[in-house]
């Protein structure tokens, strides 16, 4: 039985439909990958949008009440169909055509990416973004760092903020409007690089929300960062261009369509969290094991970031991803939630 997995409706045999997935998750074009596996480009094409289908279920299931005690904040710039000081005066009624910013939420701590939004650089993409992040998290604030982009501090008073009517002054009229303030426990801190020339000259930091003794102690607290930055997520984006052949620099594997930009992220992001190992993450054994081979013996084991999140115990094969099938129960609980996580654009021919 095949229902409810991304097997469902493949008539190619199962390990050409795997080695297929890992090629595309692990940086390859779909042109390339239907050369891997001797078939059609077009063939390919449709067994993405299948995965990434799945995929999206697969990790809107797992990533639900994650206790995170950072987060970090950037996004990374693509384009789709046409870089945006190509495009034709006619070709810009396209919304979608021209740039194509990933914003991204990553846990240092885990290496997670709690979530992503695919856009515009614009107030509603960053405000979608923490919308989610809230959505997978538990009721404990993290802390939030990123760059001075003005959007963040936004979107974070829109999400966790808390409504503040101010007093009438006198007693005819009408109120004051009301505007909303960061909650005490909201603590959020910018990393200000300033440069000359185009040149970086200096990183400073700026604390925005919250008390210094209160980022302080947390950052005490933490196991991964000793001061405020951003390096996680930054090194982060050279692992999500590596792994989406999309996002390569000076290429021509780039979406020519939004939607399939997102298909690719949801493939590649399931992968890297569920199947790959992380290095970083990787536990000293308190005593040496035998491996198979007559190599040396082990001395590390290996974890993924959904390991080190709780959500999974062991690292799962390409297989089991892929097979994984998420309770229906769940899936209908998506319906209401369609503003929040839009399903993906009907199939069609595309790439």
């Amino acid at each position: 039985m095949r229902t409810g997995t991304a097997y469902f409706g493949i008539d190619t045999e199962p390990v050409i439909f795997e080695t297929a997935m890992r090629a595309l998750a692990e940086g390859n074009s779909l042109r390339s990958t239907g050369r891997i596996v001797a078939v059609d480009k077009d063939t390919v094409c449709a067994w993405l949008n299948q995965a990434a289908q799945h995929c999206r279920l697969v990790m809107l299931y797992l990533w639900q009440n994650l206790p995170i005690s950072e987060c970090q904040l950037d996004e990374l710039w693509s384009f789709v169909h046409t870089k945006e000081k190509h495009l034709a005066t006619a070709k810009q009624i396209c919304e979608s055509y021209g740039e194509a910013w990933v914003w991204v939420a990553f846990a240092p701590v885990c290496r997670l990416v709690l979530a992503f939004v695919v856009g515009k650089r614009t107030q509603a993409s960053a405000d979608l973004l923490l919308q989610r992040v809230k959505h997978v998290t538990d009721d404990s604030l993290p802390l939030f760092t990123s760059d001075q982009l003005p959007e963040y501090r936004s979107a974070l008073l829109q999400v966790y903020g808390q409504s503040y009517q101010p007093l009438r002054q006198g007693d005819r009229g009408r109120f004051p409007k009301a505007y909303l303030l960061p909650p005490t426990d909201l603590l959020y801190a910018q990393v200000v690089k300033h440069r000359q020339n185009g040149r970086l000259i200096e990183v400073t930091t700026k604390i925005v929300f919250g008390q210094p003794e209160q980022i302080q102690q947390r950052l005490a607290d933490s196991t991964v960062s000793q001061h405020i930055n951003t390096s996680f997520i930054e090194r982060d984006n050279l692992t999500l261009r590596q792994s989406n052949r999309r996002l390569t620099r000076k290429t021509t594997a780039f979406s020519k369509e939004l939607s399939w930009l997102e298909r690719q992220l949801w493939l590649s992001l399931a992968y890297y969290h569920l199947v790959l190992p992380h290095q970083s993450l990787s536990q000293k054994l308190p005593a040496r094991q035998p491996t198979r081979s007559q190599g040396s013996t082990r001395r590390w084991l290996p974890a993924t970031p959904a390991m080190a999140a709780g959500m999974t115990d062991h690292i799962w094969s390409t297989a089991e991803l892929l097979s994984y099938r998420v309770p229906i129960h769940f899936i209908d609980s998506l319906l209401p939630l369609n503003h929040l996580f839009p399903p993906l654009d009907p199939h069609h021919q595309g790439n």
